[in-house]
């Protein structure tokens, strides 16, 4: 099975090196000097990393036959793919894989269904479920445990807690405290 482990940004200096924007909770496994990654679009791979280092909080690779500035460059915007068993699972318990969690069924704690999952976003500051409901509409549910309570893999399912508001917007109406204007004296 494939998975998308991380996307090129920019170059950084002129020896061929490339920031890049993570998209695995396991960098060091997969993104190491010698793992040979596909690429999205597949005319640019594969690409063998040949360095790795941090450099002010961010990864910079490099590949083998990439030397310069310029040849960095093109490869801007290229997603990185690393081939994984189906079968493997993250290390820590509360970690999941997006294809664990594309396509669960998702309900609130009572069992009313939601949706299921179709896409999983991945942002800077979480992650988001895109849950496609029965009528064809989409929600994104945050993945916090503050509103994701449990993940079921075996049920193939995910119980949310949302707030009033995430899941229909009618929930969020609050009455006004104040008084109605009666347009008297104006």
């Amino acid at each position: 099975m494939q998975l998308v482990v991380a996307r090129i940004g920019r170059a950084h200096g002129i020896k061929g090196e490339v920031t890049v924007e993570v998209r695995t909770d396991e960098p060091e496994l997969r993104l190491s000097p010698g793992a040979v990654l596909q690429t999205e679009p597949a005319s640019a791979g594969p690409l063998t990393i040949e360095t790795g280092r941090v450099h002010s909080g961010r990864l910079l690779l490099r590949f083998a036959g990439v030397k310069d500035r310029s040849g960095a460059e093109a490869l801007r915007n290229i997603l990185l793919i690393a081939e994984v068993d189906p079968t493997e699972l993250p290390e820590e318990p509360d970690e999941y894989y997006d294809h664990q969690l594309m396509d669960l069924d998702v309900v609130l704690e009572d069992g009313t269904p939601i949706g299921r999952i179709t896409e999983i976003s991945h942002l800077p500051s979480q992650d988001l479920f895109i849950v496609e409901r029965p009528d064809g509409t989409e929600v994104m549910v945050p993945f916090v445990e503050e509103i994701v309570a449990e993940i079921d893999l075996a049920e193939q399912r995910c119980v949310i807690t949302p707030p009033p508001g995430l899941i229909d917007e009618r929930e969020a109406i609050v009455d006004s405290t104040r008084d109605e204007p009666s347009g008297e004296g104006s």
